[in-house]
């Protein structure tokens, strides 16, 4: 991947050089084009153009996979099959980012993205895991979770959404829930991936929320306590990992600094846990270790911090 990504940055280079020899004016009709163009300082239009190529070549590169899934949700309509897909982890890790690329070219009639909000007080008094069993897939559709019924291993107890005992249910009971509600059967996949971004990007990406209007909606109370109870939630993570990393339920951990990496791994990571007609022997389906790490790989990484720097630190 580095061999390609600096054949891809060489090519930008080219282009840019070759831009460079070209007249300084764009020969355009429009007075506006041609008022923009002006204003726009040569270091402005050189960095608005990489910026554009660079982009231009995350995207061609992830179409490929977008395409295999078209091709994998055909099989699962096919076969009656159904997917459970959760995406948890910290705020501001890249998650709903990732579930637009991987949704962009599916069959909208055959796929639903479940964000739930706060349940509401008779949801409040019913088990946790019934508002996320409402739902489940029928035959031949994947639901994407943006936050899963795992919000009470993570966000709840850290928040004090809910009870010590409650939280110590949820962690004894959960696997069990299931292997009963989705295992069972033996036509439901289930994928359960955690998105973890590092301390100082998280930092960085709540920074940019704050201060550009079309993203501040999307700060929230926790993500402005996020950071202070940093540690907290490591804790929570591990603990998590420890109860509920199974060898039928695994965890996949996607390290997500590099949004593009963590799209395109997490594309693979689908793709390779079905078996499915017209698959393309010449694309590259291998896992990148540095960014997909099994979840008990990961615990084992957290326990070795913790004895030597006294806690977690991923």
């Amino acid at each position: 991947m580095k061999k390609k990504d600096e054949s891809s940055s060489k090519t930008i280079e080219a282009v840019l050089k070759s831009l460079d020899s070209q007249p300084s004016e764009p020969d355009v009709d429009s007075y506006y084009h041609e008022s923009v163009y002006k204003i726009l300082k040569e270091k402005h239009k050189r960095k608005i153009i990489k910026s554009s190529l660079i982009k231009y070549y995350q995207s061609e590169e992830l179409k490929p996979y977008q395409a295999e899934l078209i091709k994998m949700q055909e099989h699962l309509e096919r076969t009656g099959k159904k997917m459970v897909i959760l995406f948890d982890g910290r705020d501001a890790s890249g998650k709903g980012g990732t579930i637009r690329r991987v949704t962009r070219y599916m069959n909208e009639k055959h796929y639903r993205v479940v964000a739930l909000g706060k349940p509401n007080p008779i949801q409040q008094t019913e088990l946790h895991m019934k508002r996320y069993i409402e739902q489940f897939p029928r035959a031949g559709e994947i639901v994407l979770f943006d936050r899963s019924w795992y919000n009470r291993a993570m966000v709840e107890p850290v928040m004090s959404f809910c009870t010590a005992d409650q939280y110590r249910r949820f962690l004894r009971k959960v696997t069990l829930y299931e292997n009963n509600f989705i295992l069972d059967a033996g036509q439901t996949i289930l994928l359960k991936f955690y998105f973890s971004v590092s301390k100082n990007e998280q930092a960085r990406r709540f920074e940019r929320r704050r201060n550009d209007p079309l993203r501040q909606w999307k700060l929230s109370e926790v993500d402005l306590q996020a950071q202070d109870l940093w540690d907290e939630f490591t804790d929570k993570k591990m603990a998590m990992l420890q109860r509920t990393h199974t060898k039928g339920c695994p965890w996949w951990i996607i390290k997500s600094d590099d949004k593009h990496m963590a799209r395109r791994e997490t594309m693979k990571l689908i793709l390779n846990s079905v078996k499915y007609r017209g698959r393309k022997r010449s694309l590259d389906f291998k896992l990148r270790s540095k960014i997909v790490v099994p979840g008990d790989v990961e615990l084992k990484r957290m326990k070795n911090q913790k004895k030597k720097y006294g806690k977690p630190l991923v």
